[in-house]
Order: C-alpha cells, then sequence, then structure tokens
C-alpha cells in the first residue's frame, strides 16, 4: 500500500511539473486582434480600441479594406548605442492610391499609452495630423516617442502578442539609402507584408475605391 502511495505521488509530481500547453490566445473587452502575415512570419496585434479609439479604427480601415495586402516593412531604425533595440517601420510607404484621409493624432498624454516595447504606433510626417496607413512597431522601450510638454509625439495604439521574434529579426536586417531622418535605415530588400486579417469582430470595408488594383488580372 504504501509503494502503492509512493508510486502514485510521483505520477502527481510529474504531472505538475509538466510543462502547461500553451493557451489560445484570446482579446479582452477594448482590445481588437489582426495579424501581419509578413514573408518573414506573422506579427499578431492586439489593438487598444477602448484607449485610443479613431487610432485603431483607421488601422482596421486599411485591414479590412485590403489596402495593407502587398506593401511592407521598408526601414528599421537602430539605435547607434543599442542596434538590437530601435524600431521597424511598413504600411503603404508613398503610394497615394492606397491612403484613406489624414489622421488626427490621439496623444499618449490623452490615451496613457506608452512606447513600450512591441508596441505598434502610427508614423507621421511633420505634422502631426497627417498619419495614414504607415506605422512602426517598437524593439525596446522608445519613451522619445510620447507626448511631451509641447512635442505631441506619435499615437500608441495597441501592442504585440506575438511574432516579436518577427520584428527583432526585420530589425536586424541590413539597411541603406534615405535620406535626413531615415539616412542609412530603408531596408535594402524590404519585407513583404503578405496579408493583414482582422481576428475579432466583423471587418467592415470603407467601400472606397482600391485603385491599386485596377488592371490587376483576375486570379486563376
Amino acid at each position: 500500500m504504501l509503494r502503492r502511495a509512493f508510486v502514485a505521488g510521483l505520477a502527481l509530481l510529474a504531472v505538475s511539473a509538466a510543462p502547461a500547453p500553451p493557451q489560445p490566445s484570446r482579446a479582452v473587452p477594448g482590445q481588437v486582434r489582426v495579424r501581419l502575415v509578413t514573408s518573414m512570419g506573422a506579427i499578431t496585434l492586439a489593438l487598444d480600441a477602448k484607449r485610443a479609439p479613431k487610432t485603431v479604427a483607421n488601422f482596421l480601415a486599411y485591414v479590412d479594406d485590403g489596402r495593407l495586402e502587398g506593401t511592407a516593412f521598408y526601414r528599421t531604425a537602430r539605435r547607434k548605442t543599442e542596434p538590437t533595440k530601435g524600431f521597424i517601420q511598413g504600411g503603404v510607404g508613398t503610394d497615394a492610391r492606397r491612403m484613406l484621409d489624414p489622421l488626427p493624432l490621439e496623444p499618449t498624454s490623452k490615451t496613457g499609452l506608452k512606447h513600450l516595447s512591441g508596441t505598434i504606433s502610427m508614423a507621421h510626417g511633420p505634422n502631426p495630423n497627417s498619419a495614414n496607413g504607415n506605422f512602426s512597431i517598437m524593439v525596446g522601450d522608445n519613451p522619445g516617442l510620447d507626448a511631451r510638454g509641447a512635442n505631441l509625439g506619435f499615437a500608441a495604439f495597441g501592442q504585440v502578442i506575438s511574432g516579436m521574434d518577427v520584428v527583432q529579426r526585420i530589425l536586424a536586417l541590413p539597411s541603406g539609402g534615405g535620406r535626413d531622418v531615415m539616412k542609412g535605415q530603408m531596408i535594402l530588400k524590404p519585407v513583404t507584408i503578405v496579408r493583414a486579417e482582422r481576428l475579432d469582430g466583423v471587418a467592415k470595408p470603407t467601400g472606397r475605391v482600391r485603385p491599386w488594383l485596377l488592371g490587376l488580372k483576375p486570379a486563376g
């Protein structure tokens, strides 16, 4: 009887020591998950629609319209002192055919979100209200992109929940070209965004014309 108890105890110990199977990632209230399938692997994002509703709605419009399909990650901004940290940038680039109306900035001072490692943030030009379909993903914390005083910074609106290894590999890609703040930061062989897919809720396409598709031959 004592032997049976000992064997049972070993079995229980083995079960408790075994690693728990990975649990499926589930959306939480106020979040919408989106998967970016790239030529280097998939990146899954949890977008914070509760704290950055306008920015998330804008990004989802690009996703639901298919405006990000066939675009690319084209920039790797590595820190000179810590080249394994910085951010990567992707999206529609300068393709005006894919762009929707400019997006009013939702600064971090209002949303409470920060540019922590894994954060996704909208890119914009000198005018902070000029964001469209280009975005960045942080590798390491980048507090300099948060709003501070008169500097409104950039709009953080979600977080990478899987695929951070893909982001890090993109950051490490060879780069060059570019000018001004992007000098030396253009990825020599951009990483294709094969498709962007919403994982939660129902797609809501804008219904606007998609001129980049004109002239394409039908599949098959």
